[in-house]
């Protein structure tokens, strides 16, 4: 008995931890997908069900703390900001926005491609292609600041870069697929 932290889960472990993976960015998905699955059978509420009500409480912590874990390991971006924050670095989007003066020049011209772009599927497709590539050289670069040679303040200033490339690609994303409508 005892419930599911009698197996010497701690709640306040964090994802790595909980998960028994190294803390890096570079991360086997397959390997996550496994230990999420695992995780899961040990900690499902119904497993507790002869334990009682307070077994089965805790089961149910259990079982959303793993969860969110899992959803915060499973996308780059969410695995990247947490380990600024794990590093000492957090990213703190809202008050933090300082981006280095190329990074802007460069936004502000891909902002003007995709205002000239308009209706014009075939130059969507090539500014997608250049921010696309522009996104794989900062994910490598995040990649190297985590793990390779740390250095949180970086890899924060390259994430919080990638946050930008994200949300434009999903702006691009829609201008194409309202012209197919």
């Amino acid at each position: 008995g005892g419930g599911p932290a009698s197996a010497a889960m701690n709640l306040a472990d964090n994802d790595f931890v909980l998960f028994g993976l190294p803390e890096r960015f570079a991360l086997d998905r397959d390997e996550l997908d496994a230990r999420w699955r695992q995780l899961q059978g040990t900690v499902h509420p119904d497993r507790f069900a002869a334990e009682g009500a307070a077994a089965q409480r805790a089961a149910m912590q259990w079982a959303m703390r793993v969860n969110e874990a899992y959803r915060r390991l499973r996308e780059p971006l969410t695995r990247a900001t947490y380990l600024c924050e794990l590093r000492g670095a957090p990213i703190d989007a809202q008050r933090n926005t300082t981006m280095p003066a190329a990074f802007l020049a460069q936004q502000m011209g891909w902002r003007e491609a995709l205002d000239e772009a308009r209706d014009d599927p075939a130059a969507l497709q090539v500014l997608d292609a250049e921010v696309r590539a522009a996104e794989q050289g900062l994910w490598a670069e995040v990649g190297r600041a985590f793990d390779d040679e740390p250095d949180p303040a970086v890899a924060a200033a390259r994430v919080r870069a990638l946050m930008f490339i994200h949300k434009f690609r999903r702006d691009l994303a829609d201008r194409l697929a309202a012209l197919h409508e």
